[in-house]
């Protein structure tokens, strides 16, 4: 019961979740709660909100238990464990639609065949998600013969990359992988902004660095300001470059990109927040960005074994894409064994804990660059070349697709398309 609990109480906390269940009233076990959950949906399918107050005004208010009740419901509020409440209550009304067929088996003395056939249709009751081979065709039936037809996911904004992996796939988890300071989180905020200017909405999940600091990585890419002067912007930038400042501020405004800060999330965390951006923009799409995967906090500690944690936090993201639809772009960082090499373009092995990210992730790319092993060069000519070579695409080619870094301002310029 406590989870039937916790689960009417996130509802009512966001009544946007009930729009996402896969439960009906007939899985709740306490007549109260059965109660409970019709009246929310009742409220929410006519534009009203569930809370308190609507259900106090309800004339089933005193069947649900009063507002005492409503209190003690609310008390078990938790959105981050949305999925795992439902999974809960699910399961204990398999259990308990399970005895019920022994019972009655029992009384009315069922054949074995009968028994699994019964027992079997609650197992598979849950959720339609399948299809016949028929329905499938007919998406995917007239693309030969319209013009139009070409499965595409959300722009990169690099000519060259979208043609090798058709840009972020619904249901892909995408992992940027390089060693510190070459320029993973430029290279993403670059896709959060393309995405954004193409009419999706990225969700960017910060784990490392506070929201104004991406902020004003935003502005200076975008602007082409060099960082240095964006840490006083009245005192260092040209009258040229404050001229043109407001342009640049609703250009990033454009983007509609929705920040989190907060460290050490699990996945379950961004996976609620994702969700909550999904209910604030219908009818958009999310792209999710995260920097970077192992400072997410798994659920367990697994007596600290890095190789666990990792595995959970990688199945994870791939369940979200995948559940959610939506791309899941990652950053990662690499072990030091490539800088033994000498050859230092990254390889799949490099990925820390690469095993079960090898095999989660349907795309890798790592990023390369040349002026990062001669950091004089680096530091003298701030405009250089960067690889980005993808390692694994798992529904297409791989291949090294070639840009222009600025450094001192963060930009990625597509200079070779």
């Amino acid at each position: 019961m406590i989870a039937e609990k916790a689960l009417l109480g996130t509802i009512l906390n966001n009544n946007e979740l009930i729009k996402n269940t896969i439960l009906t009233e007939s899985h709740f076990e306490d007549e109260r709660h059965k109660l409970l959950f019709r009246e929310i949906k009742r409220l929410v399918s006519e534009g009203k909100s569930a809370d308190r107050i609507s259900l106090s005004m309800t004339k089933s208010i005193q069947g649900i238990g009063g507002l005492s009740y409503l209190n003690d419901v609310l008390s078990f509020a938790d959105d981050t464990k949305f999925e795992e409440y439902e999974k809960l209550v699910y399961e204990s009304w398999q259990q308990r639609e399970k005895r019920n067929i022994l019972t009655r088996a029992t009384l009315e003395d069922w054949d074995i065949q009968r028994i699994q056939t019964e027992l079997d249709r609650v197992d598979d009751s849950i959720v339609d998600d399948g299809a016949t081979i028929s329905e499938l065709l007919v998406d995917i039936y007239e693309a030969p013969f319209n013009e139009g037809y070409e499965e595409k996911g959300a722009p990169t904004g690099i000519k060259g990359l979208d043609i090798v992996t058709n840009g972020f796939m619904n249901g892909d988890v995408i992992i940027i992988a390089a060693r510190p300071s070459v320029g993973k989180t430029d290279l993403m905020l670059h896709f959060a902004k393309q995405v954004g200017w193409c009419g999706y909405i990225p969700a960017v999940f910060s784990l490392e660095m506070p929201k104004q600091k991406i902020t004003t990585r935003l502005i200076a890419s975008t602007g082409r300001y060099n960082r240095n002067k964006m840490r006083n912007p009245y005192k260092y930038l040209t009258d040229k470059q404050k001229e043109v400042w407001s342009a640049v501020i609703g250009r990033v405004s454009q983007t509609k990109a929705e920040i989190f800060e907060k460290s050490g999330q699990t996945v379950a965390e961004i996976r609620s927040k994702t969700r909550n951006v999904m209910n604030k923009y219908p009818g958009k799409q999310v792209v999710v960005f995260i920097d970077y995967l192992t400072l997410i906090r798994p659920s367990k500690f697994y007596n600290g074994n890095a190789h666990q944690q990792v595995t959970e936090i990688s199945q994870g993201l791939k369940a979200m894409a995948k559940d959610l639809n939506i791309p899941v772009i990652c950053l990662a960082q690499l072990n030091r064994d490539v800088e033994k090499r000498q050859d230092k373009r990254p390889m799949l092995s490099d990925i820390r804990e690469s095993g079960s990210i090898e095999q989660d992730a349907d795309v890798i790319m790592f990023l390369y660059r040349d002026n990062y092993y001669d950091k004089e060069k680096d530091k003298e000519t701030p405009i250089g070349d960067m690889e980005i070579i993808v390692a694994k695409n798992r529904n297409g080619a791989t291949n090294t697709v070639l840009v222009k870094y600025n450094k001192a301002t963060g930009e990625i310029i597509d200079a070779y398309n």
